[in-house]
């Protein structure tokens, strides 16, 4: 057994959603495309709360 790791993960190229259930933690959802992410955050809004967070381009988010 080693060390835990000490930096945060880095997380992919693409659009993000945040799922979350009532009572539980969150987690990321990346879609390739916005169309695909919207599509996807209408879904999962239908039993859990949805939160946009954006695109992710090389470790930062790009603001439109």
């Amino acid at each position: 057994m080693g060390r835990p790791p000490t930096r945060p993960a880095k997380l992919k190229n693409g659009f993000y959603i945040e799922v979350k259930s009532q009572g539980s933690s969150s987690i990321l959802i990346r879609r390739d495309t916005k169309e695909q992410m919207l599509i996807a955050a209408e879904d999962y809004s239908r039993s859990k709360t949805v939160t946009i967070k954006g695109e992710m381009f090389n470790d930062k988010w790009i603001v439109e």
